[in-house]
């Protein structure tokens, strides 16, 4: 445990401006790039043992922000998506007109109606990753999935909301 906790010291030391800087040319907003910063050494915190080729540590942690700014990107996206049509329910306010309550409400129906016509898999995949923030790994092993399925099957399923509610881009 020591010997680990001074190796990620050593590589958070050696490459973490080289992420920070990735992750803030990836994103161009200083906040973002320091949650892609620090998501990124938990993975690599996590994923040390697999590190194969000690003289590729640097593309490897690279690789790592990489794909952890393409996941946290995804998320902010289909959040977006699902926060156009997925609404929470309006706290009702004194401000609030009572047409605009029941616009948001007919609105929030109209989406829980389109995610009950999708599959119980895609609804399952899509709560996991969206709307509980889980990881691909995480996500894999409560559906007790390869990770590789649930990117697949989550990328499919984010298709057919967006196909459901009159998205395709």
């Amino acid at each position: 445990m020591r010997e680990e906790k001074l190796q990620i010291e050593q590589l958070y030391e050696a490459y973490h401006r080289d992420v920070y800087h990735f992750a803030l040319y990836y994103t161009n907003n200083k906040q973002e790039a320091e949650d892609i910063t620090q998501e990124t050494f938990l993975k690599v915190l996590k994923q040390l043992n697999r590190l194969k080729d000690k003289s590729k540590v640097k593309t490897w942690i690279l690789s790592i922000a990489r794909n952890t700014a393409v996941d946290i990107h995804r998320r902010k996206k289909v959040r977006k998506l699902l926060s156009e049509k997925i609404s929470l329910q309006p706290v009702v306010s004194e401000i609030q007109k009572p047409q605009d309550i029941v616009e948001r409400n007919e609105e929030w129906q109209e989406v829980q109606e389109v995610l009950m016509t999708l599959k119980s898999h895609d609804r399952t995949i899509i709560i996991c990753r969206m709307l509980k923030d889980y990881s691909i790994q995480e996500t894999a092993a409560i559906l007790r999935m390869s990770e590789v399925k649930v990117r697949v099957d989550f990328h499919r399923a984010i298709a057919r909301l967006r196909k459901k509610v009159g998205r395709d881009d």
